[in-house]
């Protein structure tokens, strides 16, 4: 595996007025991308969020720790022309760093079909996202039925590869969600974001053969699980147990925590890129502070979290090297995961 490594959220905006992550430190995020290289052992980090000085001032760090970055920008609930306005100015940021720093690889979208507008019917994600993932997707997943909109999305992505090779001269790569039907021949990496869950646990290994096929390297750009038992069946869902309708919000009924169901889901899925030889693997999450934990399981949010750090609500409560949070049974094995990787490739 050439690239092993974790995304890392500087802020995205999946709801207007509200970012993942306010605040945005920069000795907080030195500190972080530190960590990320030399304790949990990684060679390579997706950076991803909305605003491009965060992008740059955070993927710049990291290079200069001799990571390399999958560039990744993200404007949630974009038209299709801003999308294409707004990547054309993060290729500009980004081939400023490439030119001093080769170890850089622009990611021009994240599962566009569902994140920006255009391709799925409705104006905002969460609507877009109840269209797509109810029975009928699962049932055209069991039966291998396209949807419709993967014309359209290929004609956008030939229009924005077309663009961004106008400002960015390094190499191009789209994080696809399994939905989507991507014409491949436009990148120089192949990216999907991959979860593993009830309904394709059995078919999850032959899901990626596919994509090998095309003779190009294939990364895995986003997988993990969240904190509870039963997480490892809802996979890419297991966000969606918070009712944030409420003054407090709160888990929708009684979970159990468990760190172990996320650490064992990490590393099962590992094992299985590494015997099929996938180029890269990156872990989604890091770190989210909107999801924080607390004491109480009601209002316990990191249970829904994909991070391997555990963000308090009271930042004084958590205490890793000054550090509002404290690492995950996920973290530690993860590190141990990735430090024998290096070892192996040195």
């Amino acid at each position: 595996m050439k690239y092993h490594g974790i995304n890392y959220d500087i802020g995205t905006q999946f709801t207007k007025g509200k970012f993942s992550r306010e605040t945005f430190d920069l000795n907080v995020v030195q500190k972080e991308i530190e960590i990320i290289k030399n304790e949990l052992h990684c060679n390579a980090i997706r950076i991803s969020g909305q605003e491009i000085v965060r992008l740059s001032q955070a993927s710049e760090i990291a290079l200069k720790l001799g990571l390399t970055v999958f560039f990744s920008p993200a404007y949630i609930n974009a038209t299709q022309q801003e999308t294409l306005d707004y990547l054309s100015q993060c290729a500009l940021a980004a081939e400023k760093l490439r030119l001093k720093y080769p170890n850089l690889i622009f990611v021009i979208g994240c599962e566009l079909s569902l994140f920006i507008q255009g391709f799925i019917r409705g104006d905002d994600i969460y609507i877009r996202l109840k269209r797509m993932f109810n029975f009928f997707f699962i049932v055209k997943k069991v039966f291998k039925i396209k949807s419709k909109f993967n014309r359209k999305l290929n004609d956008f992505l030939k229009e924005a590869v077309s663009m961004i090779k106008g400002n960015f001269s390094g190499q191009i790569t789209y994080a696809s969600g399994t939905w989507e039907e991507i014409d491949w021949t436009l990148f120089d990496i192949i990216g999907i974001d991959h979860y593993r869950a009830f309904y394709n646990k059995s078919t999850y290994r032959k899901e990626m053969h596919p994509y090998m096929e095309h003779g190009k390297p294939v990364v895995v750009t986003e997988f993990g699980c969240c904190t509870y038992k039963g997480a490892e069946d809802a996979g890419g869902g297991g966000w969606a147990i918070i009712d944030w309708t409420k003054p407090k919000p709160e888990l929708k009924k009684e979970y159990t925590r468990d760190e172990g169901v996320q650490a064992n889901y990490i590393l099962e899925l590992l094992d299985i890129f590494q015997e099929e030889k996938i180029a890269g693997a990156l872990v989604f999450t890091f770190v989210n502070p909107v999801y924080a934990y607390n004491e109480d399981p009601r209002y316990d949010l990191d249970m829904a979290s994909y991070s391997v750090v555990k963000t308090f609500e009271n930042p004084q409560k958590g205490s890793y090297k000054d550090m509002p949070w404290v690492p995950k049974k996920a973290f530690y094995k993860l590190a141990e995961y990735y430090a024998k990787i290096n070892n192996y490739q040195a």
